[in-house]
């Protein structure tokens, strides 16, 4: 059979726009925050979309004011740990914050943690967590599973955190290898070797109980691998 030249023009604009139409589909079942080196906000400096309290009678100690994500007054005892969550799960990806952690030691404990690949079981969180606090700065400990992983180093750190004040965070996960970075400096770096851990899960802030802490967090980003 003989194809006229116009017949095949149509033929090849047909096959080029349905290969188009797939491509597009496939890359719109992609959320854009799972989209390999896709940068994006997961605060917005407004509104707690995109998270929610994992224990919904804790959903009061976390507010947003003047920009910051907040979690507890730093006057009020906190009495058990309480977390916020996203409410999407991420795998592979390097998560940045500005966090910054206050609180009189006098009334207890005071700490916070970002959680990730984490798990929500009866109102309380399950996974892997970068510490912050006194005694634990850059520590990866395994809530609710394993308990300290390993210590954060601190041999450099010491000399440029800035307690009280504003820090920043890194958490770098890919595969089974995990680091951690607060204020550009790394202090963990850990390999998973029990594959039955799982690889993929919410991340979310922790607001330890046990004393009057409060943690502020601004310029939450997340990057996927």
């Amino acid at each position: 059979m003989i194809v006229k030249p116009e017949m095949r023009l149509f033929i090849l604009f047909s096959i080029t726009a349905a290969l188009f139409g797939v491509s597009g589909a496939c890359a719109q079942q992609i959320p854009e925050s799972e989209q390999p080196g896709k940068t994006v906000v997961l605060f917005d400096g407004k509104t707690l979309n995109g998270w929610k309290p994992v224990d919904p009678a804790d959903s009061h100690f976390w507010t947003v004011a003047d920009s910051f994500l907040t979690g507890g007054d730093g006057v009020s005892n906190v009495p058990k740990n309480t977390y916020l969550q996203t409410t999407k799960e991420y795998e592979d990806f390097e998560f940045r914050c500005l966090f910054r952690l206050s609180g009189d030691h006098a009334t207890g404990f005071i700490n916070s943690g970002i959680q990730y690949r984490s798990s929500v079981v009866d109102n309380d969180i399950v996974g892997y967590q970068a510490d912050i606090g006194d005694g634990h700065w850059g520590d990866i400990y395994d809530e609710h599973r394993r308990a300290l992983l390993v210590a954060g180093d601190l041999s450099t750190l010491q000399h440029i955190i800035y307690k009280g004040g504003w820090n920043s965070y890194i958490v770098r996960v890919r595969g089974n290898h995990h680091e951690l970075y607060i204020n550009g400096v790394k202090t963990c770096d850990y390999i998973e070797e029990d594959p039955t851990i799982p690889k993929k899960g919410v991340i979310a802030f922790q607001l330890h109980g046990g004393g009057a802490a409060k943690i502020q967090l601004r310029d939450v980003t997340i990057t996927a691998f």
